[in-house]
């Protein structure tokens, strides 16, 4: 007997959860073809297989779910089905190889993606050819069984289980998908699909995706009691998602999950595991369970598997489980995430308007995102002349292009009552990247007998918005939930006093901060130093960085920066070399923005780019990301 099909017969197995979940939480892009991650981040698939591994699963998926002809092709590559299924098998190998157990590798097959007419015998052949296709490298790669899932058209499924059949002697696994009704999208019930797919020969027939465990109970009974002696399978996602902030998190827990187990085993599932939403710690909690189910068992004594300890698991899985099933609103922000996953980060900064509508704003920053954008920053009445509240052009952003922002909050104007109380309304908003500055006095901008607050500086301002992370208001009052703001804090590398800075720095970054962007520079060295005397003084940097990059209009721009603008300071090299340009001057800036941020990427600590457009031409601005590759502006950097 086939070893998957005797182990099955013998004791129930315990599958891997999500992938894509895993991958967004690594900083994959949602408009990206995830299954070219096997070849671009192998070490990220890896990883997570690595971790399902080590939280206890016996199957391990591969990363295969969309990569027939059909769904490739809408990332023009479908000429890779070979290549991405080939590498996909032979990354779960890897794992089992390195863990040492008996791990069946699941070779995973989906959807072609689209309705198929199935009276268009070019169409029907078609699908065939993409299934067979697929199948041929999975089985040829070193799959143990196929995993046919998230099927919500019977017909389909049929097709390629009939491709298999005819093609080899793995073990088939075919899952369908059931909507609240209990119906398939196509419309057929649990029973019809449990009975034809038993005729046309699969050796367990499962339910995934769907809804939560409780539902998916009731889709399993009346599996069961057409089939009673049949294998099933159960994969549930962990509850039904909320979007939040353009992501979609799931609310079921590991040990909800872990309470789920014995009631699947009862009604006959002898492969249970997760979907959308799981991770590694709610595998490892079923495992647990799973375990204590069979040591139960009278007569029949199994080993229990060896499962990682959660200080065993790498921390960003610890730490997800918290992010999908606790309170919204401390969860890091996309931004956060982005940064610990080692993405390359892009912002484009967005004056608010002197007026009462920001249409130019709006699509500045929609622009932006095109480009390759990952978040907006807003700036908060730069050189204290009266604009648009920031928070306002915060909202607007969000809400009309899907795209997170960061907020400059100063100190400027606000007391330490209405610091807290814009904080709160910021977060209650969904805008929770914060960059914390004292900001501009008003006798530098239009309105000089406004008075200046300055109840706190910018440092004062960080540890306020640490301390509501920590659930508290600054005189320690309790706020009923953890804030869960991204903190930013400015540097300037071009100060004179470059030790004075450097301290300034440190106490901003003590007071818990998780990155910093700097004012723009246009030259690398004075990050070099900036970094030198920081590790000098205070030991390892601490943050990563995001370098301000302000590409050049022309000579008489560069010249006004230089002598009348705060905070930067440019070279004599970059001023004599905006003079030779003359009327060239705007794409002689561009090309010169273009080259410093090549130069920037590559030194330490920098992991993204801040830019700031001048007079609003976002485009022009815009125009130095064309320098970066395809995966550094959609996807992730790779310095």
């Amino acid at each position: 007997m086939n070893p998957f099909l005797q182990r099955l017969r013998e004791q129930p197995l315990l599958c891997d959860g999500a992938m894509g979940t895993m991958l967004y939480a690594r900083g994959a892009s949602s408009e990206q073809c995830l299954e070219q991650l096997v070849i671009d981040r192998p070490g990220w698939v890896t990883g997570i297989h690595q971790a399902y591994a080590s939280a206890g699963a016996d199957m391990i998926t591969s990363h295969t779910f969309g990569a027939n002809r059909f769904r490739l092709a809408q990332h023009g590559l479908e000429d890779k089905v070979r290549e991405l299924n080939f590498k996909a098998v032979r990354l779960v190998r890897d794992v089992r190889e390195v863990t040492g157990r008996a791990l069946f590798i699941a070779g995973n097959v989906g959807p072609v993606g689209r309705r198929v007419a199935w009276d268009n015998v070019a169409e029907r052949d078609a699908v065939a050819a993409a299934f067979r296709e697929q199948i041929e490298v999975l089985w040829e790669a070193g799959a143990d069984l196929l995993l046919f899932e998230t099927f919500s058209d019977l017909k389909e499924l049929e097709t390629a289980v009939q491709m298999a059949k005819a093609l080899c002697d793995l073990p088939i696994v075919a899952s369908t998908t059931y909507a609240g009704d209990g119906l398939t999208l196509a419309g057929q019930s649990a029973d019809e699909v449990t009975a034809r797919l038993l005729t046309a020969g699969v050796d367990v027939v499962g339910v995934n995706c769907s809804v939560g465990p409780a539902p998916m109970l009731e889709t399993l009974r009346i599996m069961h009691a057409v089939a009673p002696d049949a294998p099933l399978s159960a994969m549930p996602n962990a509850g039904f998602p909320r979007r939040v902030e353009g992501r979609l998190y799931y609310p079921s827990s590991p040990e909800y999950f872990a309470e789920q187990v014995t009631p699947f085993l009862g009604l006959g599932a002898q492969i249970v595991g997760g979907c959308c939403g799981t991770t590694p710690m709610h595998i490892r909690a079923m495992r647990l369970a799973l375990d204590a189910h069979l040591a139960a068992r009278p007569g029949r004594p199994v080993a229990a598997v060896k499962v990682a300890g959660e200080d065993e698991l790498p921390e960003m899985y610890v730490g997800l489980s918290a992010e999908l099933d606790g309170d919204d609103s401390a969860r890091p922000t996309g931004l956060l995430r982005k940064l610990r996953a080692g993405k390359f980060v892009i912002s484009v900064e967005v004056d608010p308007p002197r007026a009462f509508t920001a249409e130019k704003q709006i699509e500045g920053a929609r622009h932006a995102k095109s480009m390759g954008a990952d978040v907006i920053n807003v700036a908060d009445s730069p050189m204290a002349r009266v604009r648009m509240g920031a928070l306002a052009l915060c909202t607007q952003i969000q809400q009309q292009v899907d795209i997170e922002t960061i907020l400059h909050f100063t100190t400027r104007d606000r007391s330490l009552m209405a610091l807290q109380a814009d904080l709160i309304g910021a977060h209650a908003l969904g805008v929770r990247n914060i960059l914390a500055l004292t900001g501009d006095p008003p006798s530098l901008g239009d309105m000089r007998d406004s008075s200046a607050v300055y109840d706190v500086d910018s440092i004062g301002l960080v540890r306020i918005i640490h301390t509501f992370n920590q659930g508290l208001d600054i005189a320690g009052r309790e706020m009923g939930q953890k804030a869960g703001f991204t903190i930013a804090v400015a540097c300037d590398p071009t100060r004179p006093d470059l030790g004075q800075e450097v301290d300034r720095f440190h106490q901003k970054v003590s007071g818990g901060a998780h990155y910093t962007m700097t004012q723009p520079i246009y030259d690398p060295q004075l990050w070099r130093d900036f970094l030198a005397l920081y590790e000098e003084r205070y030991g390892e940097f601490p943050v990563p960085v995001l370098i301000g990059v302000l590409p050049l209009q022309g000579h008489r721009h560069a010249s006004f920066l230089h002598h009348e603008v705060p905070g930067i300071t440019l070279t004599e090299a970059t001023l004599e070399r905006m003079r030779l340009a003359g009327s060239q001057g705007r794409q002689e800036g561009v090309k010169m923005a273009q080259e410093l941020l090549l130069e920037l990427k590559e030194l330490p600590h920098v992991q993204g780019v801040y830019l700031m457009p001048s007079f609003g031409r976002y485009e022009l601005a815009c125009q130095v990301l064309e320098v970066l590759t395809p995966e550094e502006r959609g996807a992730v950097a790779t310095g």
